[in-house]
């Protein structure tokens, strides 16, 4: 196998050589690409309803639901709002305003009002496909802004149903690909990116096929996908890594696809079980309730060869641990950012001619892409083996935030390089290993502290379903690392047993100075804690 030469000892390339990428065509086009391969076997099924669509089916519908989109108004450059869970309606609609060259904001149905409210009218929303249990949050929004609603799963009335959506009698208005352009906006997802508040990321064309490519594309795919895979989607879709690396990456190899709507253990097991899943991407709270769960032990889950763990950073421990219980899976973790496109790194052990990888990296750099590191202070670049900030170059970046050009120019530097804000380094062997945001790094009298390095070792104990870990004021140090913990059930553990058990484990600035207890962890749908929640939470506390 070629390596990609490195360009200087600073830059970074993937070990898997780069491939001619057809970023030229549009999204859908791109993965209906071979269609005629596999049209009729089975592309979507819906775990709810054990209904199965084969690839000519969701061609088919999803040009329907392009055409009725055009029909209600919606335009080439327009936005329409899918405020969904998983469901064969969210790929319906993605893919046909896809086909318009128009483009789909994501959010999740179980925000509150306000926030809805603001990422519809920041995006420009012109249609809100939703379900009933989001109605009333958005029923006044809609009427006031003039927004037509169309719900998946339900009647109402004055709105139109989804069935509306896909039906067959709206005339076809013939192929509108060759006026899409590959900078055209596609997806819309929204983030915080390193700082500040949620912005729209410009996902392009050009951007989405990029990123597709760089992970299931060419005779070595970074991540072997095909066919015959069952793939499970149970992360959530309105988010980017589902979206890309579940939805568009399953599509473009013809595998099967298993919409689970919402993540409940048992059901989660049973459905693995049924359809003989082969390919689980998962974050890390699932990965530690499989870990801790007996009831596990009762299911067949022998289908499953890969396991990709992605969104938040995973600790050496725990994957051991989870490895266990899937003895015959492959696992690795992944690394991305909304922004990126989204994903900068994968585990080489999912390729086709695997590599070995070590327990808590990340993977390599994807193909067609560079990565350095810098020193957050100056700028610098960084050699192998030295912590910094993550950079990542390569047409699988956004084209910028929506209508915030100077937040796009705080993230993409004149050099086209996009700054993660992720403190990482890159080791000999070219694997990555995040160390944490750059914003959450405590400060110990000068030593840095890194919160997820402290709550992977948490997780080991037995009397612990889930921690975090955040900075607390304090006039001597600086900083100092305190924990908030959900005990397992039945757990009386204790402040000072938890404290003793990380004290023998790291170095004396690394040691818990308090623990707070709590009934569960504020994280984001893709598994991020929300280490602000936190923060509110301790200053709460202190006052």
């Amino acid at each position: 196998m070629s390596l990609n030469p490195p360009e200087d000892s600073t830059i970074y390339r993937s070990v898997l050589p780069d491939i001619e990428i057809p970023n030229h065509l549009p999204l859908h086009s791109y993965c209906f690409e071979h269609l005629g391969e596999y049209a009729d076997r089975p592309c979507l099924i819906d775990g709810s309803s054990n209904t199965i669509y084969s690839y000519s089916d969701v061609d088919r519908l999803s040009r329907y639901t392009a055409a009725n989109l055009r029909h209600l108004g919606i335009r080439k450059g327009d936005v329409i709002m899918n405020l969904l869970r998983n469901s064969v309606e969210f790929a319906f609609s993605f893919l046909g305003a896809s086909r318009l060259g128009a483009a789909t904001t994501t959010a999740n149905p179980f925000y509150t009002p306000a926030e809805i409210h603001k990422q519809a009218s920041a995006a420009g929303a012109k249609i809100i496909i939703t379900e009933m249990c989001a109605v009333e949050k958005i029923k006044d929004f809609a009427a006031e802004h003039d927004i037509c609603v169309i719900i998946t799963d339900g009647h109402v009335d004055g709105y139109m149903h989804f069935s509306e959506l896909i039906k067959e009698d709206t005339p076809q208005f013939g192929d509108l690909d060759s006026e899409i352009e590959p900078d055209d906006v596609v997806a819309l997802p929204y983030s915080s990116g390193t700082t500040g508040l949620p912005k729209g990321v410009m996902l392009t064309h050009r951007s989405l096929v990029t990123s597709v490519a760089q992970q299931v594309d060419g005779e070595n795919p970074n991540w072997y996908m095909h066919k015959d895979d069952v793939i499970l989607c149970v992360l959530p879709l309105f988010h980017i890594y589902s979206l890309n690396s579940i939805l568009l990456c399953g599509l473009r190899v013809g595998a099967a696809i298993l919409m689970v709507k919402k993540f409940d253990l048992l059901g989660f097991m049973g459905l693995v079980q049924k359809y003989h899943v082969t390919i689980a991407p998962m974050v890390p709270p699932i990965v530690v309730e499989i870990t801790k769960s007996p009831e596990v032990d009762g299911y067949d889950l022998s289908s499953i060869r890969f396991v990709q763990s992605g969104a938040a950073p995973m600790g050496k421990e725990i994957q051991d641990a989870f490895k266990a219980k899937l003895p015959n899976a492959v696992f690795g973790q992944g690394y991305g950012m909304t922004e990126a496109g989204p994903v900068l790194a994968l585990c080489l052990a999912f390729a086709k001619e695997p590599y070995p990888v070590k327990s808590g990296s990340c993977g390599t750099v994807v193909r067609n892409a560079q990565m350095k590191i810098i020193d957050p202070e100056t700028g610098a670049s960084l050699g192998r083996n030295k912590p910094g900030e993550i950079c990542i170059r390569g047409e699988q970046i956004m084209k910028g935030y929506l209508n915030d050009p100077t937040a796009t120019k705080n993230t993409i530097d004149k050099e086209g390089w996009l700054h993660t804000g992720d403190v990482g380094f890159v080791d000999d062997d070219n694997e990555i290993f995040i160390v944490d945001r750059l914003k959450e790094i405590i400060k110990y009298k000068g030593f840095q502290v890194a919160p997820a390095e402290i709550e992977a070792l948490l997780l080991t104990h037995p009397a612990i379903a889930d921690a975090a870990v955040i900075p607390m004021k304090d006039e001597l140090a600086g900083e100092i690392p305190v924990a908030f913990v959900v005990r397992s059930n039945g757990s009386q553990v204790t402040e000072d047993e938890i404290k003793q058990f990380v004290s023998k484990q790291v170095i004396f600035y690394k040691r818990i100075n308090k623990v707070f207890f709590t009934e569960a962890i504020p994280k984001n749908p893709s598994g991020k804690i929300l280490r602000k929640d936190l923060r509110a939470k301790l200053a709460a506390l202190a006052s």
